[in-house]
């Protein structure tokens, strides 16, 4: 975790030692060797951080999945993140982990802070009770986490708000139509959108022709590069990645 306190990187992997708890309050390391534990697995939405006593509340997107298979990774709310993780009895202790280093107008960095600083600052006590999740400080400060059971949302009949827009800008596929329709943070639009086999084919745009301040404008004109071409996509429980084929990436999250 020294590397995330130093500086986000933009992107690794990292393998790490699966991270393991057990159920109804034991600790993790406890039961038998090669029992599956509740905490791999998981998608786990982080709750809430609290440290000297203030708690800070996450934002929507702040999530952890343990693998079973050795991988650890995440989002602290905008930014995702991996790390490697030493497990002895009760405690794990992450190191070596990156980020991206993303600006995401709408999500808090100073939570993003909070919640690196604390899974850095020590070895974390991992407890499990209830489907909840708590790693707790040397200190005392806890990160606490929900066992997420909501099913991931569709590509399509979703509204996915774009991340970095003030909440502006959102786009909705339809399955039935082939078409993606929304709003830029402006103007609305609408073009054709066929899927298939992980790609997204958008036809030409057609938009409204209001004129809005500056940094809106600045905005559609980075999301029309999106159009008109072929699209990789992602979805990756609720949020939906987008990417073109020069390069132009955005990150969208589903409504609530």
């Amino acid at each position: 975790m020294d590397t995330l306190k130093q500086r986000m990187t933009l992107t690794a992997a990292a393998v790490l030692v699966p991270l393991v708890a057990a159920c109804g309050g034991e600790r993790a390391g406890s039961g038998s060797a090669g029992t599956e534990r509740p905490v791999t697995g998981v998608r786990w939405s982080v709750d809430s951080v609290t440290v000297d006593g203030t708690t800070h509340r996450a934002p929507a997107d702040a999530h952890l999945t343990i693998h079973q298979a050795g991988r650890a990774e995440g989002s602290l709310g905008c930014n995702h993140f991996s790390a490697r993780a030493a497990l002895d009895g009760d405690r794990v202790r992450l190191s070596d982990t990156t980020a991206t280093e993303k600006a995401c107008e709408d999500r808090p960095t100073a939570f993003e802070r909070t919640l690196s600083r604390t899974l850095a600052e020590s070895a974390l006590t991992t407890e499990v009770t209830d489907g909840r999740l708590t790693l707790t400080t040397e200190d005392g400060d806890t990160v606490r986490l929900t066992r997420d059971t909501a099913r991931p949302a569709p590509l399509h009949g979703t509204t996915w708000t774009i991340t970095g827009t003030g909440g502006r800008a959102r786009l909705t596929f339809d399955d039935a139509k082939d078409t993606v329709s929304g709003r830029l943070g402006c103007n609305h639009v609408t073009a054709r959108a066929a899927v298939r086999d992980g790609h997204i084919t958008v036809g030409a745009p057609s938009t409204t022709r209001m004129m809005c301040e500056d940094s809106l404008m600045d905005t559609e004109k980075r999301l029309l590069r999106l159009f008109d071409g072929r699209l990789r996509y992602a979805v990756d429980h609720r949020t939906l990645t987008l990417t073109s084929d020069d390069g132009t990436s955005v990150r969208a999250v589903a409504e609530r």
